[in-house]
């Protein structure tokens, strides 16, 4: 059901302050997929053993709702998102579920009207300058580059810098240890999204200890 109130439930300028502050406290945001339900609590374990706390759940599997209401009811430390929104019943579901931020892969008119009344701040994907102008219009600041590699990189978000001086991004698809502190040393990127810290077959396997590693390495190479 589409919000028809005019007034937003929160100021935009409380919702960049929390994005500002989560993306302050993930540097690097796990996006996650689960695959099986039994994995949800050893893989969030193992990732914030690392140093990672702030996750981003996906919907693009039936248990990624489950992942959300669960995290947060047994792991309440932690600050999960959703991801894959696509439209406003997976927004709804995913505000149902305790998400406390929404990522989506691009953007619509109708989720950025939407989402400005919603209290859970929106992290909106764009690929492109016209994507950018979308959600700045409507007073949005902070977006998701994705896919990030494929849409230029760092040298994007250098070129992006310029029209949009106020504007932060988390880059998200292709980031690796190879390319992560390049694109952590631009100055309008928070934070970047990644994968590889928990490789399937690693989950497939139940080896935690080397997702808890793995992901401590990760914040390793960010260190000063």
């Amino acid at each position: 059901m589409t919000r028809q109130t005019s007034v937003p439930a929160v100021p935009m300028d409380a919702k960049i302050a929390q994005l500002d502050s989560l993306c302050a406290r993930a540097r690097i945001m796990p996006v996650i997929t689960i695959a099986h339900e039994d994995h949800i609590l050893p893989l969030a374990d193992a990732l914030a053993a690392g140093g990672l706390q702030v996750l981003e759940i996906t919907l693009r599997s039936p248990h990624g709702l489950t992942a959300i209401r669960r995290l947060r009811e047994l792991r309440p430390e932690l600050c999960v998102g959703a991801g894959t929104v696509l439209d406003q019943a997976s927004w709804e579901a995913a505000e149902a579920a305790g998400a406390q931020f929404i990522v989506t892969p691009g953007s619509t008119a109708a989720l950025l009207e939407s989402a400005l009344h919603s209290p859970i701040p929106l992290l909106p994907g764009v690929s492109s300058a016209s994507d950018i102008m979308l959600g700045y219009a409507l007073g949005y600041r902070r977006f998701k580059l994705f896919p990030a590699e494929v849409s230029g990189g760092v040298a994007a978000l250098k070129a992006l810098g310029g029209p949009f001086g106020g504007v932060r991004f988390c880059p998200t698809g292709g980031i690796s240890p190879d390319n992560l502190v390049r694109y952590m040393d631009q100055p309008n990127v928070m934070c970047v999204g990644g994968t590889w810290m928990f490789d399937s077959q690693w989950i497939k396997a139940g080896d935690w200890a080397r997702i808890e590693q793995a992901s401590r390495e990760a914040l390793q190479l960010l260190a000063p």
